[in-house]
């Protein structure tokens, strides 16, 4: 899935880029408010992280800007731990959650868990499809309950899939949910991926839509 977050912290933003990564997240990362706001309505991000204290425009301007102009994507919002009165103003402005500062990668992974999965209307945090099953919180795949060892971007394919099913994605939106602006991407990465998700999970996982995209449909 892709983050849009915006943190001026170098130290911050550092650690969370490199360790959302590491988990399979695609990630921009931009210092500055104006920057960081025009980027959400440059690429289809499933959510942002918001830092309040930015250079050039602070953060509740951007979420307000955001909001202003319809744009509805989850924001988790990043403050200092005992700034209460900008919590509150945070979330009145249109934030989806807060996160207090100092703050653990694994708290910051299950609440963006959390509102993927509030914004696209699921309860359960797992997601399936028929002996298929897969863990946002541990990145685990599994089939047959039997675990199955998928690449990172293997997992983000599968998670966009799942996430999406019985909607034809195309070649050029697939690339655009799991890959950052920084990466490098091959003309048939995604034919590979599929390719490998089909190995592993069996062949009728994911349906090939002539010159249209790839679609995961209910069995």
């Amino acid at each position: 899935m892709r983050v849009l977050l915006v943190e001026d912290d170098q130290l911050i933003g550092d650690g969370l880029k490199a360790g959302l990564e590491r988990l399979g997240f695609a990630v921009d990362w931009f210092t500055d408010g104006f920057e960081g706001e025009e980027a959400l309505y440059q690429a289809p991000y499933e959510v942002a992280v918001l830092d309040l204290g930015l250079p050039g425009q602070d953060g509740l301007e951007v979420l307000k800007n955001w909001r202003n102009n319809g744009r509805k994507e989850p924001v988790l919002v990043l403050t200092a731990r005992g700034d209460v009165d900008q919590r509150i103003i945070g979330l009145n402005t249109g934030a989806d959650d807060y996160l207090g500062k100092p703050f653990s990668l694994k708290e910051v992974q299950a609440r963006l868990n959390a509102l993927i999965r509030r914004a696209n209307g699921r309860t359960s945090p797992l997601l399936t499809h028929g002996d298929v099953a897969f863990d946002p919180e541990t990145r685990k795949v599994s089939l047959s309950g039997r675990e199955v060892a998928l690449s990172p971007r293997e997992i983000a394919l599968l998670e966009l899939l799942l996430l999406n099913k019985n909607k034809v994605l195309s070649k050029e939106t697939i690339e655009n949910k799991i890959y950052s602006w920084n990466d490098e991407v091959q003309s048939n990465a995604v034919e590979v991926h599929i390719h490998h998700l089909r190995k592993k999970l069996g062949k009728d996982i994911v349906r090939t839509v002539n010159k249209i995209g790839y679609i995961m449909e209910d069995k």
